[in-house]
């Protein structure tokens, strides 16, 4: 038997990048206090805050969900708010939100719903048969889902009047957006990528990742050993993604040289605040009149 490296227990974890064996409490509690420590080192919020979770139904936001409650409880002053918003995926979308309601009923936090068909129009789903049909092979459906959500969460969040939205990027998640962005050449969006909580905009709401340090595997852990019900199903456009490639390739590298993925993100918080691009002045959108760094916002442009 491999003992607990901070208590007498049985280990039940391994974290390859650190060394550590850990029993099923102790990883809890390192995984709780790491996301605390990401909170307080990267300023994320107020204790006074109103806080939008974005939680889609998966391992990791209903993670977040359940970490920011429980860290919450010592700020009687701040409020949780969850916000979902249905994209439209057929069997997919229902899935998440039985998940969805149950937890805030659970938790006893309030519901913001929203969804692509009350503010498009479209679910995803009709968007990209309307794709296909007009033989649109420019964008996959990730494509169309990441700008839509990102303006539907920003749209619930204002309506909802929060101080912050929390998602649930993961390490992971973060690595990814990194590379990708690399890749792609995209410098606005790899300036943009920054953790902390700065309003820039009266229309935009700060986002925040409390999870941006925590490994995809510890939140798949951290969810079984809680015994968090999520949806575990993948959704079924996410093998189209360019992200798939990127992540398959980290976790290659991860498995050999264990830390790498913690190395990409310490890089990035270090010369983050070296990349001093010209940043375009955010403006409204002439069509919808949402925050947008163009004329016409990247959804309106999408939509068209």
């Amino acid at each position: 038997m491999i003992q607990c490296k901070k208590c007498t227990k049985n280990a039940v974890v391994f974290l390859p990048y650190s060394g550590e064996k850990l029993c099923r409490k102790c990883f809890l509690t390192s995984v709780e206090k790491r996301v605390q420590k990401a909170i307080s080192h990267y300023k994320m919020l107020d204790r006074s805050d109103r806080i939008g979770v974005a939680v889609s139904g998966g391992k990791d936001s209903v993670v977040l969900l359940h970490i920011l409650n429980k860290i919450e409880r010592n700020f009687p002053e701040s409020k949780l708010l969850i916000i979902y918003v249905d994209e439209g995926i057929s069997q997919y979308s229902n899935n998440n939100l039985k998940v969805v309601k149950k937890h805030s009923w659970d938790l006893d936090i309030p519901l913001i719903q929203s969804s692509y068909k009350k503010i498009y129009g479209k679910t995803l789903d009709d968007i990209i048969k309307i794709a296909e049909k007009e033989e649109d092979k420019r964008l996959g459906a990730c494509s169309y889902c990441g700008v839509l959500r990102r303006k539907a969460l920003n749209r619930a969040a204002l309506e909802a009047n929060v101080d912050c939205i929390a998602t649930a990027h993961n390490l992971d998640d973060e690595t990814q957006t990194i590379l990708l962005n690399f890749l792609r050449g995209d410098l606005n969006r790899l300036a943009r990528n920054s953790p902390t909580n700065k309003r820039v905009h009266p229309k935009l709401v700060p986002r925040i990742k409390p999870l941006r340090t925590i490994p995809e595997k510890e939140t798949t852990l951290y969810a079984f050993y809680r015994n968090l019900k999520h949806n575990s199903k993948p959704c079924p456009y996410a093998p189209e993604a360019y992200r798939d490639d990127i992540r398959s390739f980290l976790n290659q590298i991860e498995s050999k040289r264990p830390g790498t993925k913690y190395n990409i993100l310490r890089l990035y918080d270090k010369i983050s605040p070296q990349i001093t691009i010209s940043q375009n002045s955010i403006q409204e959108c002439s069509i919808c009149g949402e925050p947008s760094v163009e004329k016409i916002c990247k959804a309106c442009q999408l939509l068209s």
